[in-house]
């Protein structure tokens, strides 16, 4: 008779917040069923009883980032406010996520570009995308919405790349560009 099993049934999530913590502190590159397996301290075979590739184990960790920056706009009671300044309102949400910790917003951008050479997670990005489209799509038509998510996913980046600071004025501007064209502000 083997060894009785273990009933774990947080395993799984343990697993994806491990994935998580190699990927934050290694990239990518750094991510392997073994170093995840150790540091969510469980053996290796359950690393791969839940996840068969690491694609698979991507996309969990891809869909568990999303609860930051698109929640954060889904949930907003200031986009939901009809009679609120949404350019503003924008401009100071992405303050807020790119003002908290810096680490966690690389590292849902590291995931969320890792698509770009990973196909297996193009899926979850898409519906990143498409749920801050819709959430946005309450305020304003679907293309406004997707030049907003374009607008600040490249602000975003380009305080991540540069190592910038994050301009919230110069955020609401372009914002508001995009919502109001022609709009001088």
């Amino acid at each position: 008779m083997g060894r009785p099993r273990r009933h774990d049934p947080e395993r799984r999530e343990r697993i994806v917040d491990a994935a998580l913590r190699v990927v934050g502190r290694s990239g990518i590159a750094g991510l392997s069923h073994r170093t995840v397996a150790a540091e969510a301290d469980v053996p290796l075979g359950s690393t791969t009883y839940h996840f068969a590739s690491l694609d698979e184990l991507l996309v969990a960790a891809l869909r568990k980032t999303d609860e930051g920056l698109g929640r954060m706009l889904r949930e907003s009671p200031a986009l939901a406010a009809r009679d609120a300044d949404l350019g503003a309102a924008l401009a100071r949400l992405l303050g807020e996520w790119m003002g908290g910790e810096r680490a966690r917003v690389e590292l849902e951008y590291e995931l969320y570009l890792a698509a770009l050479r990973r196909p297996a997670l193009r899926p979850v990005a898409a519906e990143w995308t498409e749920s801050v489209v819709a959430a946005l799509s309450h305020r304003t038509d679907p293309a406004t919405a997707r030049a907003l998510v374009a607008l600040m996913d490249g602000l975003c980046l380009q305080v991540l790349l540069t190592g910038g600071s994050y301009d919230e004025e110069h955020a609401r501007v372009m914002l508001t560009r995009v919502l109001v064209p022609g709009d001088g502000a």
